[in-house]
């Protein structure tokens, strides 16, 4: 008994001494951990397999836990329980897990990050820790001990911690999963909480009624919207650190018949993968792209719908095309990732910044090539077309369902077709569709109006493997993981401009742009299903409405 009092005397002395040092700035506390490590001979994990964590020890071992205390159970090797810890001193926690395991453990060394991200990651996906804390809430709520507590999110006191870390859960476990929108949807009995991860829209959380004012007020409260508010729709932004991560969320609310209803935008930047290279186009196409792109003089225009990924498209083609002898400015609604090099302005209509105004002052900076995040009227586009006409490109997008439809659209915005015809170099429309999941892949044989609708026939079909994904936990049991960009090209060719001049009609242009070799939508998308990349249903769902 003294034995131990005395080396735990040693070691909480060692702890003082290390973390002394540490302050001092002797050693970083990850190189002193990691000496201790090699000093103690403890085995060194540079990174864990989430793959390999047995779920069954994991589920033993509570989430405040294993995060207050930095450690992780990350395999099992003969009957013993390997944990990484990234603190060799910090010995207590080990006690407790021998107990709660009732097993041998070993522990072993991981830096104090990859241990954090592992925790956050596992606990998120496969607890839920957004929902454990929802069912505690409602556990001490059920309990009945008094009137049910009000929580009050400007009040700093500790009360308020389950609210507040509820809110962080929920953030924290949609960055994690990929999502690209939080909703928060008030009704009678409770708060809805949905996610939107590649494109589609998925039940998450559902935390009681009583929880949804002190949920929605701590988010304005972040946002600096204004709490007092519930009659007028509002709009403001976040900034968060997950780690050395930076993550910005776009806030909106709305009034509704049970509430406000809450949008949030997650604009992760380490989500963001720019580079030409890496959109997904077909080999041609993609070389057609960069030459229209690297052309002195003209309009290249974008389309597809909301979430279609026309800004990363365009920020892809700034970067590619990106020099010191250029100067290239934009114009966005709002400014959503920052550019190295690039001028980028951001619209305020409430100081009469608006795509136009904006523009005008561009043309006086001098520029080369001007993105603008996207014509919305007749004076942004008639602006851009003098923007061309005097020698810019102009980089910019348009919500159409297909390519030549960008033609009409902008005749309908007022713009004389034969300045269109001299001006647009290419219109490059895009969707997103959702990857099939790798992990629950296996084959499938789609029906014959499916593969009638992509136009394969069944002699072509006889040939072909088909692939869907059956639904498992790394899918959300979606059956598909991850997007993949699907796209048609249209360059602008005199036959185009003869049409344009005659009759602006998308049908038309339509007919003589796939005559001259344009790959639509749907045969990229059969190109897709063929590599086995993604469903024939998936490609339907993204096209549909692109006429052939």
């Amino acid at each position: 008994m003294e034995d131990k009092k005395k080396d735990k005397q040693h070691t909480g002395k060692s702890h003082k001494l290390s973390q002394e040092l540490s302050k001092q700035g002797f050693l970083t506390t990850e190189e002193m951990n990691r000496s201790l490590a090699v000093e103690f001979g403890l085995p060194i994990y540079e990174e864990i397999s989430p793959l390999k964590v047995p779920r069954e020890q994991l589920k033993k071992i509570p989430y405040s836990f294993a995060k207050r205390h930095i450690v992780l159970p990350i395999k099992m090797e003969d009957n013993v329980v390997i944990v990484a810890i990234s603190d060799p001193l910090h010995l207590e926690p080990l006690q407790e897990l021998r107990h709660m395991l009732n097993a041998a453990i070993k522990a072993v060394y991981t830096p104090k990050d990859i241990i954090l991200t592992a925790i956050n990651d596992l606990y998120n996906r496969e607890h839920g820790a957004a929902s454990e804390l929802i069912a505690h809430l409602k556990g001490e709520d059920e309990r009945g001990e008094g009137e049910v507590e009000v929580y009050d999110l400007l009040d700093d006191s500790s009360h308020q911690a389950p609210i507040v870390k509820l809110l962080n859960l929920i953030l924290t476990e949609a960055i994690q999963q990929g999502a690209s929108d939080i909703h928060f949807e008030p009704y009678e009995e409770h708060l809805r909480v949905r996610y939107r991860i590649d494109g589609i829209l998925q039940d998450r959380h559902s935390p009681a009624q009583e929880f949804q004012a002190q949920l929605l007020t701590r988010i304005k409260v972040m946002a600096k919207l204004d709490i007092a508010e519930h009659r007028l729709p509002q709009d403001g932004r976040i900034k968060l650190k997950m780690g050395r991560r930076e993550i910005d969320f776009r806030v909106s609310t709305i009034p509704v018949a049970g509430g406000e209803r809450i949008v949030l935008r997650i604009l992760d930047k380490g989500n963001v993968i720019l580079g030409l290279d890496k959109l997904g186009m077909l080999p041609p196409m993609l070389k057609e792209f960069i030459k229209l792109i690297s052309l002195p003089e003209g309009i290249v225009l974008v389309t597809g719908p909301t979430g279609s990924g026309k800004t990363t498209t365009l920020y892809s083609a700034i970067c590619h095309i990106y020099s010191n002898e250029t100067n290239i400015m934009t114009i966005e609604d709002p400014v959503e990732y920052n550019l190295k090099g690039i001028a980028q302005i951001g619209v305020q209509p409430k100081i009469k910044l608006t795509f136009a105004a904006g523009l005008r002052h561009i043309l006086r900076q001098d520029p080369d090539i001007i993105m603008i995040g996207e014509i919305r009227d007749g004076e942004t586009a008639e602006i851009s077309i003098q923007a061309s006409l005097t020698g810019h490109l102009v980089l910019s997008t348009l919500h159409t369902n297909d390519a030549p439809s960008a033609i009409t659209r902008l005749v309908d915005m007022g713009v004389e077709p034969y300045l269109l015809s001299s001006t647009i170099v290419g219109v490059l429309a895009q969707r997103l569709l959702r990857r099939i999941c790798p992990n629950c892949k296996e084959p499938h044989h789609p029906s014959e109006e499916e593969l009638t609708s992509l136009g394969i026939d069944k002699e072509k079909a006889k040939k072909m493997t088909f692939y869907h994904g059956v639904g498992c936990p790394s899918c959300f049991g979606t059956g598909y993981k991850g997007r993949h960009g699907v796209y048609e090209l249209m360059p602008i060719n005199n036959a185009l401009r003869k049409q344009i001049v005659a009759s602006p009609d998308a049908v038309e242009l339509r007919k003589i742009a796939l005559d001259s070799g344009m790959v639509s939508l749907l045969t990229h998308g059969a190109h897709l299903v063929a590599d086995g990349i993604t469903t024939v249903a998936e490609v339907l769902r993204v096209s549909r409405g692109v006429g052939e």
